[in-house]
């Protein structure tokens, strides 16, 4: 793997597929285990977990179901402070096992806001599993049930991140150079 441009910028490898892949799999066997038996509903937040979501989902093999959500509170390589539903959530979670799929928690805004909403439709759990978390860049504690890797608090591209629309299908992760 080499440097990469994207728009303005220039990228260097970070962590590679079969990283990715790997750490994945170790997630998915721990959710088959914590939740055999239990049929989960998995909430993916577009548009960066998309990646995330289907690799570990193909990896489940306790039944469950999966929807998608969108949220949105990044513009560029910055957060934008406002958190931005854009698409709703239509299925009824009394009683259900939720597990959240993130692709990144980095300041833990979004999860901050978005989970009350969830809490208020009282499922009967409620975990995160993110690909990745900024520990750096916390400012509202958000605790990660299954997590797959820590990170610094790097700009970071690729397996469904993206700068400013553009990477998301790169199959790898790549870090800025400043």
């Amino acid at each position: 793997m080499s440097t990469i441009h994207v728009h303005d910028k220039v990228f260097e490898p970070y962590l590679s597929e079969g990283e990715i892949g790997n750490k994945i799999q170790g997630m998915a066997d721990r959710i088959n285990k914590d939740y055999a038996g239990m049929r989960p509903l998995f909430i993916a937040i577009l548009n960066g977990s998309f990646m995330f979501a289907s690799d570990l989902f193909k990896a489940i093999s306790v039944e469950a179901e999966i929807c998608f959500i969108k949220l949105a509170s990044y513009k560029g390589t910055k957060s934008s402070g406002h958190v931005i539903t854009a698409i709703g959530l239509d299925i009824d979670l009394i009683g259900r096992h939720v597990v959240i799929l993130e692709d990144i928690v980095d300041t833990g805004k979004t999860l901050s806001e978005f989970l009350p909403q969830l809490e208020h439709q009282q499922p009967a759990s409620l975990r995160i599993a993110a690909l990745l978390h900024k520990p750096e860049a916390t400012v509202y504690p958000i605790a990660v049930d299954y997590l797959g890797f820590a990170v610094p608090n790097k700009f970071l591209l690729g397996y469904g991140l993206d700068y400013d629309g553009l990477g998301r299908n790169i199959p790898s992760i790549y870090k800025l150079i400043e």
